[in-house]
């Protein structure tokens, strides 16, 4: 295809904060497949990111044939639905991508504008079945593209005989659920007093962080505890491979790009099994699952892969297998297949 040009209106933060959304990586991946890539927006404040926004797609509306909008729920559902409002101004075909496991719950309150939004839309890709599921009712075509990542800069550790180093990788917020740390750490140092943990994370500043800190210290866990707000995307493996198991203790989620990198490297995962993360693990296979904030469960989980013979290596060779299907050189072309079809359609009407 001639003239590949593409839009991709996201949060692309990454200079202000270590994570790298999904449309700053496949920025990347398209430049290097040598399509013209615009992006917005990278600024902060929320007012100037929206004018940001849908000034890029006004002034630079001669240079994108098609355009691809991230979708989350709450505030941030307004850049979308205005987005694709001036997208449709201009006649410019879009894509929308859904994010995030209260996606569903935010339709059934704003059911008219979530409405809105998939009708105006060329297509829609989820990351994940779940939210394919969840929101057929409004759009049954909903398209998989799962979220990506590089399988090479994932070292494979097998864990066949694991340490009692956890790892936990999300930010400090109330929806991750951080203070089921230390309530399940509570539960295991009579058997494994040498049990730590290394939380990694932004703070969100909803609280959740000082919380969390103080519920440790009235468990008497707080030394147990290691926290390092955030590291550079390239450096996530280098962490994940200190630890030898990963916990996933949100209450809401969908399919979390930390828990993929956790099982590229092989750690043996215990896993919330809210939202997405049925359609993401497979329990007892690559990752075990417990319902949510329910520490009992998640320490019993824990205790299972430091006792079990053969259970920590069995998911870790599985969580591996898995990730591999997520890797860049098998998803990427299903993005540039997309585009395409999109473009095709939109020339032909």
């Amino acid at each position: 295809m001639k003239n590949k040009s593409i839009l991709l209106i996201g949060n692309h933060l990454s200079t202000h904060q270590n994570n790298l959304a999904l449309t700053e990586q496949l920025a990347g991946k398209l430049q290097e497949h040598d399509w013209q890539v615009l992006t917005t927006s990278d600024r902060v404040n929320k007012l100037t990111r929206l004018l940001a926004v849908v000034g890029t797609i006004i002034s630079k509306r001669k240079k994108y044939k098609i355009a691809l909008v991230d979708v989350f729920s709450g505030p941030a559902f307004i850049w979308a639905f205005l987005s694709a409002f001036f997208l449709k101004i201009f006649k410019k075909p879009f894509i929308l991508v859904l994010h995030g496991g209260n996606l569903p719950s935010f339709s059934k309150k704003f059911r008219f504008f979530v409405r809105q939004l998939f009708d105006w839309a060329n297509a829609i890709c989820s990351p994940s079945t779940y939210l394919q599921k969840k929101l057929s009712h409004i759009n049954p075509d909903i398209i998989i593209i799962p979220n990506p990542l590089e399988i090479k800069q994932y070292p494979f550790i097998k864990r066949k005989n694991p340490s009692a180093n956890l790892i936990w990788l999300r930010a400090f917020h109330q929806i991750y659920n951080p203070n089921l740390v230390p309530a399940t750490l509570a539960l295991l140092t009579g058997q494994f007093p040498e049990i730590n943990i290394s939380m990694i994370g932004p703070d969100k500043g909803d609280g959740s962080l000082k919380m969390m800190e103080t519920l440790a210290k009235k468990h008497l866990v707080e030394k147990q505890i290691k926290i390092t707000l955030g590291v550079p995307k390239d450096q996530v493996p280098v962490f994940l491979n200190q630890g030898d198991i990963f916990i996933n203790t949100t209450n809401i989620d969908n399919t979390p790009v930390s828990v993929i990198e956790a099982l590229a490297c092989g750690l043996a995962v215990v896993s919330t099994n809210v939202g997405g993360i049925p359609y993401l693990l497979q329990h007892e296979e690559d990752a075990l699952l417990v319902p949510p904030n329910d520490p009992e469960a998640m320490a019993a989980a824990v205790r299972r892969l430091l006792t079990e013979p053969g259970l920590a290596e069995r998911l870790s060779v599985n969580a591996r297998k898995k990730a591999e299907q997520f890797d860049w050189e098998v998803i990427l072309p299903q993005w540039e297949k997309l585009f395409e079809e999109v473009l095709s359609t939109h020339e032909q009407t």
